[in-house]
């Protein structure tokens, strides 16, 4: 089941229906919510609060902010500097780099890993979150060995947005619970592009054409900068396809 969302405020009341409650699992709180004791739940932060049920999970989502690290997020980070059997990895400003073994990549041997030099762009998931330790990250499934679409970008371009805009562009059904309908517009147009999206605020955009890169990026950025609605988006899209074509 898809998570649900609704915006609070700090000190509001939370509506009991959207507190999950899974028979097996615990409850999990996330950022942005405090327990009070006995039973009732705070938020902390003003942002959406998001129900995964499927994760018994309760978090507030606020758009600004410095990404914080969560087990099982993807992201999109830059290489830092690399040591002997690691590289460092830096998923926002101002923050410790993230750490991603270099072996952490499918089939990588010592003799066969990736050589990612400083500024390189990888597409990861995080392993351990602990603000008591440095994050960790991977770009190969423990389960299955496969990099299931995560490993070095190259080429593109790496634009940022914010955490709630990249909340909403990776929703399983991002242009029906996201809003998001520019990328979608931008295909149907004709454009030829490729996406990725990090939960860290990244957005990384890739074609042959680097006019259609900077179009596809700029729009997403200005989608999220102007609050735009679906019809303004539509708009905005037929505005870019004009000055390119």
């Amino acid at each position: 089941m898809a998570a649900e969302a609704v915006f609070v405020l700090p000190g509001d009341p939370i509506d009991p229906s959207l507190i999950p409650s899974h028979p097996k699992k615990p409850l999990r709180l996330g950022p942005g919510l405090r327990h009070v004791p006995p039973n009732d739940i705070l938020p902390t932060l003003a942002g959406q609060l998001t129900t995964d049920r499927q994760k018994n999970a309760l978090r507030v989502e606020n758009s600004g902010g410095r990404y914080q690290p969560r087990a099982g997020e993807l992201v999109i980070g830059t290489v830092h500097h690399s040591a002997a059997e690691v590289y460092y990895v830096t998923l926002s400003d101002y923050t410790t780099p993230a750490i991603l073994p270099q072996l952490s990549f499918e089939g990588a041997t010592k003799k066969t890993r990736p050589v990612l030099a400083p500024g390189a762009l990888v597409y990861a998931r995080v392993v351990l979150a602990n603000k008591h330790m440095d994050s960790e990250l991977e770009c190969v499934s423990a389960s299955s060995g496969k990099s299931e679409g995560l490993g070095p970008l190259a080429g593109g371009m790496l634009f940022t947005v914010s955490l709630g805009m990249a909340r909403r562009l990776m929703m399983p059904k991002s242009v029906l619970e996201g809003k998001v309908v520019v990328l979608e517009e931008l295909g149907n147009a004709g454009l030829q592009f490729e996406t990725a999206t990090g939960r860290n605020g990244k957005f990384w955009v890739d074609s042959e054409n680097v006019k259609t890169i900077i179009a596809v990026g700029r729009a997403v950025q200005q989608t999220d900068e102007r609050r735009l609605g679906v019809e303004d988006q539509k708009k905005l899209v037929r505005k870019l396809i004009k000055e390119l074509s």
